[in-house]
């Protein structure tokens, strides 16, 4: 059984992120499962720490995107929105060039917040980072 609500789409995702930091980045949003979404960024100039590896702040920023994603995904948009409310990762392994891949699953999905644990690996498959990221969940204003 899926936990989104409606049928989430990457390509209406992705295209939503033009002109902001998700696509400044280079990250995109690449697969919905019935219980996860996925995505990637590469690891390049735009992501790397002058160390030459994976800047910490950009896995956060993958790991946030996809919680924030998956969270608006399981909602029904016409009365509810989703934001960040804390995020917290490990950096377990350096990743020098290619992509990080993440996967964001549901732990709680309340009424008013969710929990999101998002697991970021290399291409080769190998944890680069674990992230907890808590959700808000908000009534849309009404209009007037």
């Amino acid at each position: 059984m899926s936990i989104w609500f409606g049928e989430p789409s990457v390509e209406w995702a992705n295209a939503r992120c033009e002109g902001t930091a998700i696509r400044s980045l280079g990250i995109e949003m690449t697969e919905v499962t019935d219980e996860s979404l996925k995505g990637r960024m590469p690891v390049d100039g735009r992501t790397r720490q002058p160390g030459g590896v994976l800047h910490g702040g950009a896995s956060v920023a993958l790991a946030e995107t996809l919680a924030s994603w998956g969270a608006s995904f399981t909602v029904d948009p016409e009365q509810y929105y989703c934001v960040g409310m804390e995020i917290n990762a490990n950096h377990v392994r350096p990743v020098a060039d290619g992509f990080v891949h993440g996967e964001a699953r549901p732990i709680t999905r309340g009424r008013t917040t969710q929990v999101w644990d998002i697991r970021i690996t290399d291409d080769n498959g190998k944890l680069v980072c674990v992230s907890r990221c808590t959700m808000a969940v908000l009534a849309k204003p009404s209009e007037y």
